[in-house]
Order: C-alpha cells, then structure tokens, then sequence
C-alpha cells in the first residue's frame, strides 16, 4: 500500500482507494453496497478507512440527493431555560429519526432571525422550528420554497405553516384569579411590550381582573426592556419607589426570569416575598422551584411542545398529504412560597 496522503486534511474517497488497492468505485460501493464487495476486498477498505481516519461526508451525500438531515431550531432566546426545553424535546424526537439538530439563538433581534432563515435554507436543512421574534416574510416564504417550517410559542401565525403553542390567554387568567383568590386588590402586570405571548398573558390577566370586579385602569403597568433576571430587578426597584398607598402587593411577571429577578430586587429594597409582594411567574422553568423563595408559576409543557413541533414537522417533510395543525397545550397553576 503507498504511503497515506493529504497530512493535515481529511482523507478523500480517492486516498482510501489508493491505500487499499482499489479503484473508487469499489470504495463508493463499500459504502453505500457493501453487499456488492468481496468480503476480503471490503475488508481491505474498511482497514484502510481506520488506517487513514476517514470519515464519511454525510452532509455532502445528502444534500447530493436533495435534502440535507439536519433540523434547524431558531430559538428566540436560548439562555433561557424555557427554550433549553423546547430544544430537548425536538431533539427526543430527531434523535429517533436519526437527524441532526442545529441550534441557532436570535437573541430576540429580528434581523439575526432573518439572517439565520436566509443561512438555513442555502443550506438547504430538513425543515425549520422557530420561536419567531417578529414577523418575517421569509418564515411564510420557506414553505413555498420546499422548506418545511413549524411555528413555536406562537398562536398567531397563519395557514402557511404549522404551529405549536400554549394558551397565554388562559395561563393570564390562572395568575389572576390565584391572586384574587388569595385577596390582592393592588396588583402589577411586569413584562415588555413588543412580544406577542407577554400581550395574551396580560390581556388574560386584566380580563380575569375585570370579570373578578378589578378596575382594569387601577393595574400598575410596570414597563420593562426585556425579560432578563436584570430587568425582574429593576422592575423591584421601581414598584419599592411608589407611594405606600399606591405600591401593589402582588406582580405577575410575563416570564419566570423576570420573577426571580423581581424576587432578587425584592431583597435589595426591603420588600419580603410574599409578606410586602406575592408574585407569579409564568414558564415554570427548574430554577423556579429552587429559587431564593420558590416561584408560584404558570406551568406549560414545554418539553412536550418540542416534541410536538418536530413530529408536525417531520410529517410534512415526508408526507405529500400532510395537513397543517395548530396545536394548543394547557397550561396549570404551579402554587409555591412566592405567592402564599
């Protein structure tokens, strides 16, 4: 046999061919028919494979036949334990199909969404989940274009596409009436604007108010700049700085981050959870339970919304009479120290 080639690269084809004696055809046969081969001319080969270190171009063979097996997920923040979730349910699911799956995070900024979809589909990958930012023209193109695309978190998208989601609306009015079960009459709604499920919690949450006989206009509307444990924090210092009379003794926080914050801040101003203000997440995230004081949460099923996404969008990669669905989970009340 001659001498291995191509130091510093990875073997080719062509260099497991020369080292084991055969042309690349034989190769490429042992490969993909291995059948086909004397079992002493494949033994050979596969002996020069180990020899040399190669290994096979799974992405190129792929895409040659159409389609790459990679299943991106566009995630909107993923350092955030909710979408961490998500992400390990798609993967439960891809990883018994035998697929890769790519991670990308947009970091809740619309153009390195649309950069990563515009990446993804030159790549050409099996299909695309998206915890979507805002709206994008592309994540309605993809579809017509021969890439499949499901919907994460999202109940408001279209017919183009499938879509996987929980009922904000309901999880806004599970806080609310927790909290008016317990008797607060002051109460906070924290979150951003800009963000379609921090929208439905809070229209949950006042409707259920309203019906309880809360007077909509009376709910402190703490603005915060995103859903980070520093804005939670923030958010503790600005309800500490009302006038006593006016300060709510109970917040519901758009997400969990933004409660253990709120709780953390909580402690920097003086102000005893739940003794001074009760306060309710949404996500129920692991670190809720071991938070300084463990966070009442809205809890959804975010596991299985992954699980469910990659399924919708396996079929409609592989069935030609795949309908699109949109699947909605309920969420529950998750009662800790935090609030009562």
């Amino acid at each position: 046999m001659s001498p291995a080639k191509g130091v510093g690269k990875s073997p080719r084809v062509k260099d497991v061919a020369e080292r084991a004696g055969v042309s690349v055809a034989t190769v490429s046969n042992v490969l993909n028919t291995p059948g086909r081969v004397a079992s002493a001319t494949r033994d050979r080969v596969e002996a020069a494979m180990t020899e040399l270190g190669f290994v096979r171009n799974e992405s190129a063979r792929h895409l040659r036949a159409g389609r790459s097996r990679t299943v991106a997920f566009v995630a909107s923040d993923a350092a955030n334990p909710f979408f961490a979730q998500i992400a390990s349910g798609v993967e439960d699911v891809v990883e018994q199909e035998d697929l890769s799956l790519f991670i990308c995070n947009s970091r809740q900024q619309p153009d390195r969404q649309a950069a990563y979809l515009s990446r993804l589909e030159q790549q050409r990958v099996l299909g695309v989940l998206i915890t979507p930012v805002a709206g994008d023209k592309l994540i309605d193109a993809l579809p017509a274009r021969g890439t499949p695309v499901v919907v994460l978190d999202d109940s408001s998208s279209g017919n183009l596409h499938c879509s996987v989601s929980v009922d904000d609306n309901l999880g806004g009015k599970l806080a609310a009436e927790h909290l008016a079960e317990l008797g607060h009459t002051r109460v906070a709604f924290v979150g951003p604007p800009g963000f379609r499920q921090v929208s439905e919690r809070r229209e949950g949450f006042e409707t259920a108010l309203s019906r309880l006989g809360h007077v909509t206009s009376s709910i402190t509307q703490v603005v915060t700049d995103g859903l980070t444990v520093a804005n939670g924090r923030a958010a503790a210092r600005h309800i500490a700085d009302l006038p006593k009379s006016e300060r709510p003794t109970a917040a519901f926080c758009a997400n969990d981050l933004l409660a253990i914050g709120l709780i953390r801040g909580c402690v920097d101003v003086n102000l005893s959870v739940p003794g001074d203000l009760a306060v309710v997440g949404y996500d129920d995230i692991e670190f809720a339970e071991t938070a300084g004081v463990p966070l009442t949460s809205i809890a959804g099923p975010s596991r299985e919304l992954g699980r469910a996404a990659a399924r919708l969008l396996l079929d409609e990669s592989a069935n030609p009479e795949h309908q699109h669905q949109r699947v909605k989970f309920t969420p529950h009340l998750v009662i800790r120290s935090s609030s009562c």
